[in-house]
């Protein structure tokens, strides 16, 4: 049978919200913002996200209306000219190339926006993420608040 629940990436919108906070609640729930913390993930901060207007960019990855992973572009807004990436994928959609196709999605839209490289963060420990980096061209160099700093050409 053909799943009717194809997936999606949608720019994050107010009507997001909901789905939005659902998420976050399972990252706390799970520990997740161990290594996947940049920002607070409350109400407030997913009202800011649904209803932000400027360069940043904050998307979700969903199928139907359960959004199980969480993309975004930052820095633009602080004036540099290297966006940094995050991604967070649900636990048990992990391991299926979805974070991957984020990622990639990412690159393409830090390309268009006229970004010729692209920034990341990652903890020394978190292992399959760092592979999943250096998998897709990622280079590591320096420490930044105890987390590795990688970047790759888009």
């Amino acid at each position: 049978m053909i799943d009717k629940n194809p997936i999606e990436i949608r720019k994050l919108n107010r009507e997001l919200a909901g789905p939005l906070h659902a998420f976050f609640e399972d990252l706390i729930e799970s520990g997740d913002q161990r290594y996947f913390h940049p920002h607070p993930f409350t109400r407030d901060q997913v009202n800011h996200i649904v209803e932000f207007d400027g360069d940043d960019l904050y998307f979700a990855l969903l199928k139907g209306s359960d959004i199980f992973g969480y993309g975004m572009l930052r820095g633009w807004d602080e004036g540099f000219v290297i966006p940094s990436l995050g991604i967070i994928i649900r636990k048990n959609m992990r391991g299926k190339g979805f974070g991957k196709l984020l990622m990639h999605f990412l690159h393409v839209i830090a390309k268009e926006r006229g970004a010729d490289q692209v920034r990341l963060k990652v903890y020394p420990d978190n292992l399959n993420a760092i592979n999943l980096y250096e998998s897709m061209g990622y280079k590591f160099g320096s420490l930044e608040n105890g987390q590795l700093v990688g970047f790759i050409q888009v």
